[in-house]
Order: structure tokens, then C-alpha cells, then sequence
């Protein structure tokens, strides 16, 4: 829990960092780097802000992979108590 992660800037979003993982399900927060958010798979899209700018707070769980901003494909593979193994890639 409060690891980082980069993605690559053409996914829209900034560093995202884990915030809790309870319950089967990975709480995650990240800075907005385009003009607009879009999630499916997850739950989330609420507005927060750090640093001075804007970003977005969102829930997965295990289970099918959620596509983020149309570029970005999040998946939780695994979780195991206060661990989460996450795969990032580009949306297919």
C-alpha cells in the first residue's frame, strides 16, 4: 500500500498510487494529465486533488481487466491481504 506507479503520459493520467487495498479490492488515486477521465471496469472517476491539480480516485477488484481513458487496460490479478499485483498495459 502506498506504492506508485508511472504510466506512460499517453494514457492520460499522472503517477498512480495505491491507497488501501481491503476487502478483495485496490483503492487507487492519480493526477490527470488530458482534458478528460473515463473508466470502465472499475469503480471510481471521483474527483480529487493534489499537488495543486486535478485527478480522479478509483476502486478495482480482481477480476476482467478495466480500460481507463480509452488507452490504458488495469487489471488486478491477484490480492492477498495487504498486497495487490497489478497489470498495466495499453487498451486493445
Amino acid at each position: 500500500m502506498g506504492d506508485v506507479v508511472s504510466v506512460p503520459a499517453a494514457y492520460g493520467l499522472g503517477p498512480i498510487k495505491v491507497t488501501a487495498i481491503a476487502g478483495g479490492k485496490v483503492d487507487m488515486v492519480a493526477g490527470l494529465t488530458g482534458s478528460g477521465y473515463s473508466v470502465s471496469g472499475c469503480s471510481g472517476g471521483g474527483s480529487v486533488s493534489s499537488a495543486g491539480g486535478g485527478g480522479v480516485r478509483f476502486t478495482c477488484e480482481e477480476g476482467p481487466a478495466a480500460t481507463i481513458n480509452d488507452a490504458m487496460s488495469l487489471k488486478v490479478v491477484d490480492v492477498l491481504d495487504a498486497a495487490a499485483v497489478l497489470r498495466i498495459e495499453p487498451a486493445r
